[in-house]
C-alpha cells in the first residue's frame, strides 16, 4: 500500500511538471508583444467614448519600462459646462487620493482629455502635496501639448516620479 501512494505520487508529480513544460513551451511561442492599435485624435467635441479609444491606444503605445499591464488611466473631460466640471472636480478628487496613498513602482498614470491646457492643470493640482520621492519609479503619462509638458513635469519632479509625454496627434 505504501508503494502504491509512492507510485501516485511519483505519477502526478510527472504530470504537473510535463504540463507546466507545456505551457512554457506555449508562452515561448507566442508573440512577445501584440500588435498596438492606432486611433487617430478626435476632435475636440467628439464624445468621451471616442477620446477614451484615444488615450487607451497612446497609453498602450508608452507601456515601455511599466511593470504592470493595467496603468492607472484618467480621462479629464474639456468644456465649461456644468457637467464637464463637476466631472474634472470628481476626478481631482480621485486622483488627489490616489497620489495621497501613493502608488507602487512599476505602475503608470496617464492623463488626457481634449483640452490639453486643463488636463495639465488638473495634474499639477493633484499633485501639488505629493511628497519628495515618493513617486520613484512610477511613471506618469501626460497626453497632450507640448506648450504644456513643461510645466507638467516641473510639477512631478519633487515626486520622484518618471516623467513621460505623448503629444496628441
Amino acid at each position: 500500500m505504501f508503494n502504491k501512494r509512492i507510485a501516485f505520487m511519483i505519477m502526478v508529480g510527472a504530470l504537473l511538471f510535463g504540463l507546466s513544460a507545456c505551457n512554457k513551451e506555449e508562452a515561448a511561442s507566442a508573440p512577445e508583444e501584440a500588435a498596438v492599435e492606432t486611433v487617430a485624435l478626435p476632435a475636440a467635441d467628439a464624445p468621451p467614448t471616442d477620446w477614451k479609444k484615444y488615450l487607451a491606444a497612446v497609453v498602450m503605445q508608452n507601456m515601455q519600462g511599466v511593470k504592470t499591464s493595467r496603468p492607472y488611466m484618467y480621462f479629464v473631460p474639456g468644456g465649461d459646462g456644468g457637467k464637464a466640471i463637476l466631472d474634472r472636480s470628481n476626478q481631482l478628487d480621485n486622483v488627489s487620493v490616489t497620489v495621497s496613498r501613493g502608488v507602487l513602482p512599476g505602475n503608470m498614470l496617464a492623463f488626457g482629455g481634449p483640452d490639453s491646457s486643463i488636463t495639465a492643470d488638473l495634474i499639477i493640482e493633484a499633485f501639488e502635496n505629493a511628497g519628495a520621492g515618493t513617486f520613484k519609479d512610477v511613471t506618469v503619462l501626460f497626453v497632450g501639448a507640448q506648450a504644456d509638458s513643461d510645466r507638467v513635469k516641473e510639477a512631478l519632479a519633487s515626486s520622484g516620479a518618471t516623467y513621460r509625454f505623448a503629444e496628441m496627434k
